[in-house]
């Protein structure tokens, strides 16, 4: 049976090591079970009961005490320091979290909103240009300090090219609507066939915004709040931007200024920039499919290289092939390829 669990996960696609810690089980002792022609779960449990286990006496105290018009209010942690404090002593914090895990009793009662957990995104899958941008925004310093100019900057995930961007002196869902919609237009893309990953502030989730990838029939995703990690694209690409040897060491003395800088800026990158995840193409030749006769041509001087002085090879050549396509937020962690 708990082997029979482990195979249902992993045609489901999870990995064999995450299915056995859910199950409480080593993944070692997994392996061997089936090397011993499929044997089942043979763990047997403690033979004894352990000589520090409550009384069910002491449990009730605990529960007593705990629900008391003087406790219930408090959280172990405040109440186990409080009862020292008088002498007193009953469980330990984490002893008495669990009995209230068993009673069912941990609940959230405060005013404030309880924690929820945040699941992944979804993944996207991109195979061609105009399927998956990403966006979002970033500060440029301005010449008054703690106020900036905020750049809204989106990239094809495929291709690399950045798609469209523009600065303005606040962050507004309206701005993002217009940039957006006119990239789209621009882009000439096919309805139904785009979406778009952002991150999870006010101007990403803004009425005017949602109502417009609505209307254009584009789909939207959304990072976990303060998991930069969810859109790892656009934090590449303002990382490359920043760290431009041009990029100014002092803020930009007007938005104008900012403006002509960054132009300059997604000139190069989209044109000049070979970039070294799309196999060292410039994002403008990919997105408008020109890569594919770059690899060739560089294929074809590397076997060349090699039929000339085969004695300097040892394996194949250099991996020239095109990416074929390029994930967002993998529900696995892809395998590498080599170059």
């Amino acid at each position: 049976m708990i082997l029979s669990h482990v195979d249902e996960a992993k045609a489901a696609g999870a990995r064999q090591a995450e299915a056995c810690k859910l199950l409480e089980l080593d993944e070692r002792t997994v392996q061997r079970w089936r090397a011993e022609d499929g044997a089942e779960d043979r763990r047997r449990g403690p033979n004894t009961v352990p000589g520090n286990k409550l009384s069910s006496q002491e449990r009730d105290k605990v529960l007593k005490t705990v629900n008391s018009p003087e406790f219930r209010d408090l959280s172990p942690k405040q109440i186990v320091p409080t009862l020292a404090s008088r002498g007193e002593y009953m469980a330990s914090e984490a002893t008495i979290y669990r009995i209230l895990r068993e009673e069912d009793q941990l609940k959230h009662r405060e005013p404030s909103r309880p924690k929820t957990k945040r699941h992944k995104p979804d993944e996207l899958v991109a195979t061609s240009s105009n399927e998956v941008w990403s966006w979002d925004i970033t500060y440029l310093k301005s010449p008054v300090r703690g106020i900036f100019f905020y750049l809204y900057m989106a990239v094809d995930v495929w291709s690399r090219k950045v798609v469209a961007w523009e600065i303005h002196d606040e962050e507004l869902s309206e701005n993002a609507s217009e940039l957006l919609g006119d990239a789209y237009r621009r882009e000439g893309v096919t309805p139904g066939c785009l979406a778009i990953h952002m991150d999870n502030g006010s101007p990403m989730k803004g009425a005017t915004l949602l109502a417009t990838l609505q209307r254009l029939g584009v789909a939207t995703s959304f990072s976990r709040p303060s998991v930069s990690n969810d859109n790892p694209y656009s934090e590449s690409l303002f990382g490359t931007m920043k760290y431009r040897p041009g990029f100014p060491s002092r803020p930009f003395h007007s938005i104008e200024a900012a403006r002509g800088w960054v132009a300059a800026f997604v000139a190069w990158y989209n044109t000049q920039h070979l970039h070294s995840g799309i196999r060292f193409v410039t994002p403008a030749d990919r997105h408008r499919g020109r890569e594919r006769e770059i690899l060739e041509r560089r294929k074809r001087v590397y076997e060349k290289a090699r039929a000339r002085h085969p004695q300097r090879w040892t394996g194949n050549v250099r991996n020239w092939d095109p990416i074929k396509e390029v994930l967002l937020n993998p529900d696995q962690i892809p395998i590498r390829q080599t170059a």
